[in-house]
């Protein structure tokens, strides 16, 4: 590995260490500076925190110097991350995208929405205002729903916000998407599709989820498919049969953390560096809706049968141009 590559690879490295470590690390710093001389500034931060509790359900707190960093130019150029636009996507409206898969960390949707996924296209750093010339949806301000429970880690919380996360709750994605030009990004399979995590395998959990169309519907907002090509081969997972050990340990965890962890390792064999594989970003065409403040069964259902028809299209339209075998489907539970 030369210079460039081990500046990549460390830009990566942080961002995986903020996913998986910021929210613990920031309560332990926080006891810590109790006992010291310092103990004031962690006693104001924590009234402030605790006072704003609810303060994520508002919605992100965009900052342009958090997402203009240099180090999401390394971190895009690390895989690298492609973004394909397949339509145009006029502003003067909001976006619902529900990308696919959810993989272990997001990284093709974080890469490509929340950084501008410039580092590999070489698109100029784009702003987040209605100048914004780069990334999957140009004009448009990114949000990205994320777990509600990190958004009551003290710090974490901050940083995501800053970064243009949310809370995937029905309040705070109401509230985005009353504004006027968002695009909110929800990825739909969450944990389930984590768990699918087997490199050559393209399964997307979707058939049974029909919340996010309801929520676009509710406010006559078009329907975008994305799929992140790359994603599920970031990471390996050891094989969870039905009855073996780690399956039964991961139900145990589920029952006590309230979801399923994943057992993952990448590059060298460490879970916090995500193999160089490259990621291609594609996002389809927009699904107009009709504005349903309560749709009925059947309307539900109708486009959620079009929005999977749209994104089976769109897979099958770029999987060869994206190193997929000619003739794989995407397989829809």
């Amino acid at each position: 590995m030369g210079a460039k590559d081990w500046v990549r690879a460390l830009c990566v490295m942080q961002w995986m260490f903020t996913f998986l470590c910021l929210g613990p690390a920031s309560i332990l710093l926080l006891l810590l500076l109790l006992r010291t001389r310092f103990w004031l500034l962690p006693s104001i931060y924590g009234a402030w925190w605790l006072w704003d509790w609810g303060g994520a359900e508002r919605g992100p707190r965009h900052w342009d110097w958090v997402r203009n960093w240099r180090i999401w130019d390394h971190f895009c150029d690390y895989f690298p991350i492609r973004v394909i636009r397949s339509a145009p996507l006029p502003p003067g409206r909001s976006y619902l995208f529900a990308a696919h898969p959810h993989g272990i960390a997001c990284i093709g949707v974080f890469g490509a929405f929340i950084t501008g996924g410039r580092g590999a296209t070489g698109t100029p750093k784009p702003s987040l205002g209605d100048t914004d010339m780069g990334g999957p949806c140009p004009g448009l301000r990114p949000t990205l729903a994320a777990l509600t429970g990190l958004f009551h880690l003290p710090f974490y919380r901050e940083y995501a916000l800053a970064a243009g996360l949310c809370p995937v709750s029905q309040r705070c994605l109401d509230r985005v998407l009353e504004r006027k030009d968002q695009a909110l990004v929800i990825m739909v399979g969450g944990a389930a599709e984590a768990l699918e995590g087997t490199p050559g395998s393209h399964r997307v959990t979707l058939s049974q989820r029909m919340g996010f169309v309801k929520l676009a519907m509710r406010h006559g907002t078009p329907l975008v498919p994305v799929y992140v090509f790359g994603e599920q081969e970031t990471f390996r997972q050891p094989p969870l049969t039905e009855g073996s050990w780690l399956r039964r340990l991961q139900r145990r965890l589920k029952a006590v953390l309230g979801f399923a962890p994943c057992f993952f390792w990448g590059r060298w064999g460490l879970p916090f560096l995500p193999f160089p594989v490259p990621l291609t970003v594609v996002v389809g065409a927009p699904l107009e809706v009709p504005l349903r403040p309560r749709p009925s069964p059947a309307e539900l259902s109708r486009f959620h049968s079009l929005h999977m028809e749209r994104l089976r299209n769109l897979f099958r339209e770029y999987r060869e141009r994206c190193g997929v075998p000619p003739g794989t489907e995407l397989q829809i539970h």
